[in-house]
């Protein structure tokens, strides 16, 4: 049996998916019950519960051999480190305690850093603490999701721009969730059954946030749509206003920032293992038709 965390999330669903068709016997976790009964309805069993709750997660790993692990962010969080640290503890307290003997993390470009990465960082920690499980983990590090810019949409619909705090001529790797949902079904069936290993997951190529807009722009009819860097202390208070702590709003900008300085990159390069087929160009169609019901 594989159980999969955040199973009605981006990545999470479409792992569960893919096993299911497989036939693979399947577990799904995240918090609510209602939002899993589809994939129940399916053939998978439910656990619902908290992912910094060990006990829950004890009995969602029992007898599992494999996991695909992730911590769903939440940015309301006062110390969001703290909290990614708290759900690394849970996860790695359930994983020896239920004997767990192969997991799959989603993880993230940069995560080999200890700090300086804003939410990043808390994956470094993760990453490290699912070292000393005793397991066989694969840490999955994708770039930069194609997914974010739907955030954008109503701000592109009410002020006719797209705005962030990375820097807008800088090009870096960028990811579709879906590529990592198949990607981390493939190696819970297939994957590696020791020790630790990285695995990064590319897209065909690198934007900057300027073209990103540019094409996300002429698929919704707008070609001029422009990119703006908005200044740090701007861009921190919007994201304070949507609900995010102070805290995780400086994270946020923390992490541009090292996006812009090339600090999240890729270090193994683009080959058939980390290149994932689903250009942004391709993602627009799914952008167009979120802005389009939006």
């Amino acid at each position: 049996m594989i159980t999969v965390l955040g199973a009605t999330g981006k990545t999470g669903s479409v792992v569960a998916a893919r096993l299911l068709a497989a036939g693979v016997k399947t577990r799904v976790a995240g918090r609510s019950a209602g939002r899993l009964r589809s994939l129940a309805d399916r053939g998978a069993s439910i656990a619902a519960g908290e992912v910094t709750d060990a006990n829950h997660l004890v009995s969602a790993f029992d007898g599992a051999e494999a996991l695909y692990a992730m911590i769903p962010p939440d940015y309301s969080q006062k110390d969001l480190r703290a909290f990614y640290s708290r759900a690394a503890d849970a996860i790695c307290t359930a994983v020896q305690r239920a004997g767990v003997r192969r997991v799959v993390f989603l993880s993230s470009l940069g995560a080999e850093l200890p700090g300086g990465t804003g939410p990043i960082a808390g994956l470094h920690d993760a990453e490290e603490r699912l070292k000393n499980t005793g397991a066989a983990v694969i840490a999955l590090r994708p770039g930069f999701f194609y997914q974010n810019f739907l955030s954008a949409i109503p701000q592109i619909k009410h002020q006719g721009i797209n705005g962030g705090a990375i820097e807008a001529d800088v090009p870096f790797a960028m990811t579709s969730t879906a590529d990592i949902g198949v990607a981390a079904a493939e190696e819970l069936m297939h994957g590696a059954s020791a020790g630790f290993t990285v695995r990064e997951l590319l897209g065909p190529r690198d934007y900057t946030m300027s073209e990103a807009t540019r094409i996300l722009g002429q698929k919704i009819g707008k070609p001029d749509l422009k990119y703006v860097r908005f200044p740090d202390a701007d861009f921190a208070n919007a994201l304070m206003q949507f609900g995010f702590s102070r805290n995780s709003a400086n994270a946020l900008v923390e992490m541009a920032h090292a996006i812009s300085l090339n600090q999240v990159r890729s270090h193994q390069g683009r080959t058939p293992r980390t290149t994932m087929p689903t250009s942004l160009e391709t993602f627009a169609g799914e952008f167009a038709a979120a802005y389009a019901k939006g």
